[in-house]
């Protein structure tokens, strides 16, 4: 697990470094854009992308060398991360940048950013400053306290992705026009009509159709609905954002107006998530 010992300095980074026994040698700085810091008697050291430790190596070094001091024992401590906060983003009430005082733990983090949506999916990407290229996938449960090991530590300059849960959609003459998540598994028709209470008793189930947005566009596939019911068709496994759209007899959907009609009543569903 990172620790705030294997961050490393960047730009605007608060520093104040010590040696042992040369108190006039303490000084703070800030590190410069260009990743520097000026010190007495060394002058400017690069010090960006390197730890507190290797950067104390760095200076120590210097000093030895230099014959300035002998034996140099030198300490740096980061007074002030140039990103305090960590980012949330994704699937939370309020996204932003949250201060992270210390060592911080994710759901507090969370709990500041006012918590997840009802769209937010069962799993949290969390990318730590010092490890850019490998993010961590942290699982979530409905009941955040049921899994106590996925609150790990946040530290300064770590970026929190609270993703979107996968959703189907069932509107229209159905008895719970509703948005299902999806992370527990994949949903077929049967399923999602099951969900939803069923249809209603004016449903046309022969003008039934899933509306699915892909990368060419909407398209529109029509659900032989009756038949399902009836076993005398084979069931329909639903993806992703699906509608699954069931009008209803008593007034007629003007011919290309469905989708429209069907869209707005999806962005208009509850969200109810499956057990």
């Amino acid at each position: 697990m990172p620790s705030i010992s294997a961050l490393r300095l960047e730009a605007g980074d608060l520093v104040e470094v010590g040696v042992y026994n040369v108190p006039e040698l303490t000084t703070k700085a800030r590190v410069s854009s260009n990743g520097e810091i000026y010190l007495p008697l060394i002058d400017y050291i690069h010090v960006a992308d390197l730890t507190a430790e290797e950067a104390e190596g760095v200076i120590q070094k210097r000093l030895s060398d230099g014959g300035f001091v002998k034996n140099p024992h030198v300490t740096l401590f980061v007074d002030q991360y140039a990103s305090q906060g960590a980012s949330v983003l994704g699937e939370v009430a309020k996204p932003g940048v949250y201060p992270v005082p210390g060592q911080q733990r994710l759901f507090d983090v969370i709990s500041a950013a006012g918590g997840f949506t009802e769209k937010a999916g069962r799993s949290i990407q969390v990318t730590h400053r010092d490890q850019p290229d490998q993010p961590i996938t942290v699982p979530l449960s409905r009941n955040v306290t049921d899994n106590p090991e996925s609150n790990i530590p946040i530290l300064p300059g770590d970026t929190i992705i609270v993703r979107k849960a996968d959703l189907v959609y069932v509107v229209g003459d159905v008895g719970r026009p509703s948005g299902f998540l999806m992370d527990s598994g994949h949903l077929t028709v049967l399923q999602a009509i099951a969900l939803a209470g069923g249809t209603g008793r004016t449903a046309d189930l022969g003008a039934a159709r899933i509306i699915r947005k892909g990368p060419g566009g909407i398209t529109e596939t029509s659900v032989e609905l009756k038949k399902i019911l009836r076993a005398k068709a084979p069931d329909i496994t639903m993806q992703a954002d699906d509608i699954l759209f069931v009008p209803t007899s008593a007034a007629k959907v003007f011919a290309g107006r469905a989708v429209e009609v069907a869209v707005q009543a999806a962005a208009a569903a509850s969200i109810v998530a499956l057990p």
